[in-house]
């Protein structure tokens, strides 16, 4: 017996309901076309996720920072949906007012200096191959030797969720917009709330994609679904682990944009003190490392609250994810020790640690190129055959690894759907 088909008469069957499948089904709306969106999990939002971790504080798993302040969209939809953020206390994160611990003692004013003249360095260095086109790692480009390479090399580990050997110089360098704002009850909530009016079947997850004919189906386990073309918005990890099929196979130049754009790991790890243990000058951004290795950027509660946030990417960050979570939770409480002493370790009282790598729908952080491929995001971008029609951060230049990027490429994919369908019907 077939299986009877879930819906029918849709022009598009988004999967995912991340930023980007989200903001394409309202574009979609807005421009008279139909939608239904398909979301393997039980909620809504993807990578952007807020739990609870004490009574009314909130702590992002995924996305954390509003990047870019003010030009971010979702800004804007935060002040429709009456939702606070932290625009004071953005200044924090900048790279002047970055604090730096090295084996548990804060540099001082001239070791400040010199390691914040180093970073300089690294990003003009990594800007000047991006501006000769010269697409390779950016451990080819910077001084991997130099006093202040650890703190750097945590930097770029955390925002690529790849070590310096793995990111390409290309990449990085297209990327744009400061770290900004945060929402006070959670990033992860805003985009949540934003995205509550949009028609999602949950724990709906598509197996198998049949392009082969006029019309696009997507095999569920609740189902067969039909549309005019389908817009996949799921992460390249997700693309690459073969769960997902497609009938017939993705053309050769798709599946070598997937491969080079492999999914990158950076762990968050939310740790709760029942009292204030930072002080009104404790509140900062923080990058602590031992010589012994271990290394970690802490947001030390810059809104306010008795939580921190620490942050661990790359290797580092699979290999404490591998061994669990106590292993995550002591690095985390560790690298708290390192900027404000041992007594903080008898006020850790919860803690939420991620598992990005293994998450089985993200299968990893966000997209990042391999050296020699920043170009496969436009690859990654394009649509086949004017059925299937792809957005995510991994499709963006400027906003890869961002929410604000996947929500900018979903309305991008949207339009370009309405010109293809608008073509068909003349």
């Amino acid at each position: 017996m077939g299986v009877k088909a879930l819906y029918s008469n849709k022009d598009v069957i988004i999967v995912g309901a991340g930023a980007a499948g989200l903001s394409a089904a309202k574009e979609l709306s807005r421009l008279g076309l139909t939608y239904k969106v398909l979301e393997a999990s039980h909620r809504i939002g993807g990578r952007a996720y807020s739990e609870e971790i004490a009574p009314d504080e909130w702590f992002d798993l995924g996305c954390a920072w509003l990047v870019g302040g003010d030009s971010n969209p979702f800004v804007k939809i935060a002040d429709e949906l009456g939702i606070a953020l932290s625009r004071d206390k953005s200044d924090r994160f900048l790279l002047r007012n970055h604090r730096f611990y090295r084996d548990g003692n804060t540099l001082n004013p001239d070791e400040q200096a010199a390691c914040i003249q180093y970073y300089t360095d690294c990003y003009n260095a990594i800007a000047k191959a991006g501006e000769q086109g010269r697409d390779v790692a950016i451990s080819d480009v910077i001084d991997m030797d130099h006093e202040y390479a650890p703190p750097f090399l945590t930097a770029i580990g955390t925002a690529w969720g790849m070590d310096v050997d793995q990111v390409s110089t290309a990449d990085s360098a297209s990327t744009k917009g400061e770290l900004g704002h945060q929402a006070l009850r959670g990033y992860g909530n805003l985009v949540a709330a934003w995205g509550r009016d949009v028609d999602v079947s949950l724990n709906c997850r598509v197996e198998k994609i049949d392009w082969s004919g006029s019309v696009v189906k997507l095999e569920t386990p609740k189902g067969t679904i039909s549309g005019r073309c389908a817009l996949i918005t799921v992460s390249t990890g997700f693309l690459g682990s073969g769960e997902l099929g497609f009938s017939p196979g993705l053309p050769d130049w798709k599946a070598e944009a997937i491969h080079n754009l492999p999914m990158g790991t950076e762990n968050k790890i939310g740790v709760h003190f029942d009292t204030d243990i930072f002080g009104d000058d404790g509140r900062a951004h923080v990058t602590t490392w031992r010589t012994d290795g271990h290394a970690g950027k802490v947001d030390a509660s810059v809104m306010g609250l008795n939580t921190a946030s620490v942050f661990v990417g790359g290797r580092l960050g699979v290999w404490l994810e591998k061994q669990g979570r106590q292993a995550l939770q002591e690095f985390a409480i560790d690298r708290m020790a390192d900027i404000f002493g041992n007594g903080i370790r008898k006020h850790a009282d919860r803690c939420i640690a991620t598992a990005w790598e293994s998450e089985p729908w993200t299968r990893g952080s966000w997209a990042c190129a391999r050296p020699g491929h920043a170009d496969k995001r436009a690859d990654l971008a394009r649509p086949i055959n004017d059925l299937l029609f792809f957005a995510g951060e991994a499709t963006v230049y400027g906003g890869q690894g961002t929410c604000n990027g996947a929500y900018e490429s979903g309305i991008r994919a949207a339009e370009e759907i309405a010109r293809t369908l608008s073509r068909e019907n003349v």
